[in-house]
């Protein structure tokens, strides 16, 4: 009597794994009719077939048979695709202990590649745990007050509003599922997560596992497995079958988290859905949650509508963090070792908090862990410094975590009249400032439109101007913050239909109280019918935050004269929202100079007769390009002078000169690099740099 176990490669299988019937079932029909009632299936599989042969006689070499004729039937099926053992055995017991009725495919662990890790498969599943007789006293049992706990960590959560129901929702039938043996039908719903990056998910995956685990739905550990469902790049090969191959080897009792956000707009595909098939034969009842970013409610729903086709899903948001929850979970993280915030410390971390945001750069709750560790860092040091052990985070200790600029202690009228050659600009904005208090003081004019746009050329100061605006109008009290959020019009944009509007929400909202400044606005608007055009859905959305809450924050348009005249001329109602118009016009020659001399004045010493150059250096550039759209003006300023002291420090670098003074000599050499060689050609006969 032999006891047989055929095991073909996870490669191969998935090739197939569409075809019906499927290839471990054709070899069991041929087998079956080759040797009749000699032959007992065990065990048929997506990968395994295990039978018994009960006739001793026979001598065929059992790898052969199986071999030929999956030749036969399939054209690329090779030797080393199919291992068989065999195994003597005693009597028929022994033989049948592991019988198993029927193709049962839905008991599979996914062992496509010869693991044979039987035990998993009993811990993994409690509802085979069943005893013949059903008695309630072998099935798992869960510990309430265990699970109790859970739930009062989850009630504890700053956030996932969501995800808090569903947890006492499972709580509440956990009891009706065992008692009824219905865990498998359980654990064939599967979670849609919308989430963005850095808002917990792992945490939210892990105490779902643990739920279920004190519930007694399903022995479970707190391995989280993540995978991402990459997109299909053309002449590459499948990544779906790769990732297939990882999740049937993962345990049952782990998560699968899937990140399927590349496949946000093919989830209708006819590969996406394959996908799906075989993901539902090689994990039909494991815990499966599929995650895409944070996506506008409706069309998640289509997202789920698509997946629903071949699984029931549940889907749950997850929004962003607002202002407030970011200052719990601060609150939680300093808390953590012993210290706290006074009321002044906390405009000093939400400053840092609106930077890391402005640059892009918020990642969460790891940006949040980021900044007050940062945070507990600066008070240890002064806490040393000073020899006092002091609790308590202070205004100063927060305040050193941005930059010295926000703390500037001029007025924003101070820092505005400071500027070079923006007189007709600096008039511009004070009478703006005008009309917008005078229309807070005089109710029956309406609720003023504080928006406005800026039009010009690059590093004509638009960016430096909306700062001190922000200033002023906190100053005036009509901005509650005052503070400046910088974004390109790009930022608004989202990957993925569903995703721009609630990023665009997202950043006016964090910009509440403050200026939202769009440099390159332009680019949320292409004049075309493009249904794909998210440009013109953040418009859209942009447009009715401006509407919705125009006392709460200002919103600024920058980009070059013609790019948003024509975004205007493309939509009257974003015009009539943003009535004050600010023109940037290029500087002159001499303002250039001047911007120059006191760059040189706030920093390093120069000599008269370096200064004395540079002037003639200015008032000779060419005049076309000085004026011409691709100018960068004050940008080009700076970048001058940068290379000027650089030049200078190595010079003194060099001869071991301890103090550093720009000199003529480090002004021509500046002059002289390649990057201003051109200019040096387009000037004027002006003595010097021949």
């Amino acid at each position: 009597m032999k006891k047989v176990v055929c095991m073909f490669a996870g490669e191969w299988i998935l090739k197939h794994r569409s075809e019906n019937p499927m290839p471990v079932s054709c070899v069991s029909s041929y087998l079956t009719n080759q040797y009749g009632d000699k032959l007992v299936i065990n065990k048929e599989t997506y990968s395994i077939l295990e039978f018994t042969l009960n006739d001793d006689t026979v001598q065929t070499d059992l790898h052969d048979v199986v071999v030929a004729f999956m030749q036969r039937k399939y054209e690329d099926f090779a030797e080393r695709y199919c291992t068989v053992e065999v195994t003597e055995v005693e009597n028929t017991e022994q033989a049948d202990g592991d019988v198993r009725t029927g193709m049962d495919i839905l008991s599979e662990l996914g062992r496509i590649l010869g693991d044979d890790n039987e035990e998993s498969d009993v811990e993994a599943r409690p509802e085979q745990q069943i005893a013949d007789d059903g008695s309630p006293e072998t099935r798992r049992k869960g510990s309430p007050a265990a699970a109790q706990k859970v739930l009062e960590r989850i009630d504890k959560l700053i956030s996932g509003a969501e995800f808090k129901a569903f947890a006492h929702e499972v709580a509440t039938i956990s009891d009706n599922i065992i008692n009824d043996r219905m865990q498998d039908v359980f654990f064939k719903q599967r979670l849609l997560f919308s989430i963005n990056d850095g808002c917990g998910l792992t945490d939210y995956l892990a105490l779902y596992a643990e739920l279920l685990d004190t519930l007694g739905l399903r022995a479970m550990s707190n391995n989280i497995v993540m995978e991402k469902l990459p997109t299909i790049k053309p002449n590459q090969e499948d990544p779906r079958t790769a990732v297939l191959d990882h999740i049937q080897h993962v345990p049952q009792n782990c998560v699968i988290c899937l990140d399927i956000s590349d496949w946000m707009n093919d989830v209708k595909s006819l590969e996406f859905h394959d996908f799906l098939q075989s993901l539902s034969l090689i994990r039909p009842d494991g815990v499966l949650v599929f995650r895409v970013p944070f996506i506008d409610k409706e069309v998640l729903s289509k997202v789920t509508v698509s997946l629903n086709d071949l699984m029931f899903i549940r889907e749950l948001s997850f929004p962003p963090f607002s202002n407030e929850e970011i200052g719990r979970y601060a609150d939680v993280e300093v808390g953590k070792y012993g210290f706290s915030m006074d009321e002044k410390a906390w405009n000093g971390f939400f400053r840092r908090i609106r930077q890391e945001s402005s640059d892009g750069k918020f990642y969460g709750i790891d940006t949040i862990r980021k900044v007050v560790a940062e945070m507990l860092y600066r008070k240890q040091l002064t806490n040393a410094q000073s020899g006092v052990a002091d609790r308590i985070i202070r205004e100063e200790d927060s305040n050193c975590l941005c930059g010295r600029e926000l703390f500037d202690n001029m007025s924003g009228m101070e820092m505005l009249d400071k500027l070079v050659g923006t007189e007709q600009i600096k008039q511009r904005v004070l009478e703006i400032v005008s009309q917008i208090e005078l229309a807070r003081k005089t109710p029956s004019l309406g609720q003023p439109a504080l928006h406005m746009r800026f039009v010009g050329n690059p590093g004509t100061g638009k960016t430096t101007i909306a700062r001190i605006i922000g200033k002023i109008l906190k100053e005036r009290g009509v901005l509650r913050i005052g503070e400046f959020h910088e974004q390109s019009g790009r930022d608004f944009c989202g990957r993925y239909i569903g995703e721009t509007a609630p990023k665009t929400l997202s950043l006016c909202r964090a910009a509440y109280g403050s200026v939202l400044f769009i440099d390159e606005a332009y680019s949320l608007y292409r004049g075309d019918d493009d249904t794909k055009d998210y440009g013109r859905e953040a418009l859209d959305t942009l447009i009715a935050e401006m509407e919705n809450h125009r006392s709460d924050f200002v919103v600024i348009m920058a980009g070059y004269t013609d790019d948003i005249e024509r975004m205007m001329k493309g939509n009257s109602g974003l015009e009539s929202r943003m009535p004050y118009v600010i023109e940037f016009p290029n500087f002159s020659k001499e303002q250039l100079y001047q911007i120059f001399a006191s760059m040189c004045e706030e920093k390093l010493h120069a000599e008269p007769a370096m200064l004395e150059d540079a002037h003639k250096y200015f008032l000779g550039l060419d005049d076309g390009y000085v004026k011409s759209k691709s100018f960068s003006n004050a940008r080009f300023v700076r970048n001058l002078y940068e290379r000027v002291c650089a030049k200078a420090a190595m010079r003194c670098q060099l001869s071991g000169t301890q103090e550093v003074v720009l000199t003529q000599e480090d002004f021509a050499r500046s002059i002289g690099d390649k990057e201003f060689e051109s200019l040096n050609r387009k000037k004027r006969g002006i003595g010097f740099g021949q």
